[in-house]
């Protein structure tokens, strides 16, 4: 019997599917682990621009699948709008590869380039982020108990590719020549076009429903315009032009992306509290993933100083050598991955052996913070007293790392899992944007926050003055166990607002 029709294993199409995002995880981490270092060695930019730029990219990547789902749910199909995204970054790597080829000759295209090549990189990433993952679930019939061990495989492809990405892009571009940085643009434009491959020769034939029908096509009434090569390829490049524009305003002209991201999820809340057809529980849950998005915020602005100052933290104060070989500090962006696959079946087999002790989620959400900030407190005790110059021993980025890992164990799938519980089916779609958008408000913060480290000047936040690293990452710290705090505190509350 074969594994499409076997009840106990899953369907084929799983491996096509967990195969994609693998690829597309690969080339969008290991871009993510050498863009900070390839801004300042090779385009010599100071870090602050660096890290500003390094949030503003990642929060427009959490904010084009919002447009990205819409379209592909009305007019264009989930299989359309993964090639179409998959092809849009792989353009995107490979516009870097010559910005990174070009950045010495002839600084002014080399610019261009750069916009232009990330533009193209969050355009993609819109169309493919939101539509890969519905399709996991669609492969099962309703209420199937596959369905959980599915996304749980689905999740591990998810890092097996952020593991291998920044292993293998370091290894090519970050060799400590800033001419190599290119080879780690063309391995993540490789590795975009495989996933591309395995989508357009295995997808109609394996990514099929229950009833053997091909999942993802276009939808039955989608106006045929939508579907025309030459008005996708119009509305692409105008789509691709606004968001070069946008990236290219938000760090070179003014900070506008904080004001939208504020503006946004007070506009959706209003739109929400003041439908009449909601039931005042449906209000109330509606206030819970409200209340946790904005704690979310929080612990991504922190965990996602991975890309950026602690990048920067291996690039220049840890001893990497292990003999002959000095570890390529984009190396490090891979542990939280390498943990996730390690840690995960910890967590699954923990929550389920607690039983009816199982803590609440909001509970959960609440030590995912306080473990981000015992990490903080961990590789502040390694920099504490430590003279500047110095280089500290790996094992305190070792040990963060994996406190971090373990506090997105608590907080992510959680996280995700109450907005899908909680979420009236009238406004679904509009609170998971609610959640993207927590998302990328937490990673514009997060470079705005990069760009306050301390490199041999004295920078200051809110009237708390960071003179070295030690007062640098203790920010994170009491950042984060307020907001642990405090959500613990709203912990009974927000469970009665639950009505579970």
């Amino acid at each position: 019997m074969s594994a499409n029709t076997t009840p106990t294993g899953h369907p084929k199409g799983l491996a096509v599917l967990f195969a994609t995002e693998m690829w597309e995880r690969f080339n969008y981490y290991g871009m993510r682990a050498i863009l900070v270092l390839f801004l300042t060695k090779a385009l010599l930019v100071d870090k602050a621009f660096a890290s500003n730029l390094y949030g503003s990219y990642t929060s427009l990547v959490y904010l084009t699948p919002l447009l990205g789902g819409y379209i592909a749910d009305r007019y264009w199909g989930n299989q359309r709008s993964i090639i179409i995204g998959g092809l849009l970054m792989a353009l995107g790597e490979f516009v870097l590869f010559f910005c990174a080829s070009t950045y010495q000759s002839s600084a002014d295209l080399s610019t261009i380039l750069f916009f232009t090549g990330l533009g193209l990189m969050i355009t993609g990433n819109g169309f493919f982020k939101p539509n890969i993952s519905a399709l996991v679930g669609q492969m099962y019939p309703k209420g199937d108990r596959r369905t959980d061990s599915a996304y749980t495989i689905f999740y591990m492809g998810i890092n097996v590719g952020g593991a291998l990405g920044p292993i293998i892009c370091g290894l090519v571009g970050d060799t400590g020549n800033p001419e190599d940085f290119k080879w780690a643009f063309l391995a993540g434009g490789i590795a975009m076009l495989i996933s591309v491959v395995v989508q357009l020769v295995f997808h109609k034939k394996y990514v099929l429903d229950p009833d053997k029908n091909i999942l993802g096509l276009t939808p039955a009434n989608a106006p045929t315009a939508w579907t025309r090569p030459l008005n996708i390829i119009a509305g692409l490049t105008l789509l691709a032009a606004v968001m070069i524009t946008a990236l290219y305003i938000d760090t070179r002209v003014v900070d506008y992306l904080t004001y939208v991201l504020i503006a946004s999820p007070i506009l959706i809340g209003s739109i929400i509290f003041s439908d009449k057809t909601l039931s005042k529980i449906e209000k109330q849950r509606v206030a819970v993933i409200f209340s946790v998005s904005f704690f979310v915020v929080f612990f991504w602005s922190a965990f996602e100083q991975a890309g950026a100052s602690l990048t920067f933290f291996a690039e220049e104060q840890t001893q990497r050598d292990l003999g002959s070989f000095t570890v390529p500090s984009s190396f490090f962006a891979s542990l939280n991955s390498i943990y996730v696959v390690l840690f995960a079946p910890v967590f699954a087999w923990l929550w389920l052996k607690l039983g009816k002790r199982e803590p609440s989620s909001p509970t959960k959400m609440s030590l995912g913070l306080f473990l981000l900030s015992l990490g903080y407190l961990w590789i502040a005790f390694g920099v504490k007293d430590v003279a500047v110059g110095t280089k500290v021993s790996m094992i305190w980025l070792l040990g963060m790392y994996a406190l971090h890992t373990w506090g997105e164990l608590c907080l992510s799938p959680i996280g995700l899992s109450l907005v899908n519980k909680l979420a009236p089916i009238k406004f679904a779609s509009l609170l998971m944007a609610v959640w993207f958008l927590a998302s990328a408000a937490a990673n514009k913060l997060a470079g705005v926050l990069s760009a306050l480290y301390p490199d041999g000047k004295t920078t200051n936040f809110m009237g708390y003055e960071m003179n070295n690293l030690y007062d640098f990452f203790i920010l994170f710290v009491v950042m984060s166990g307020i907001a642990a705090g405090m959500l613990l505190i709203l912990t009974r509350k927000l469970q009665k607002l639950m009505n579970n």
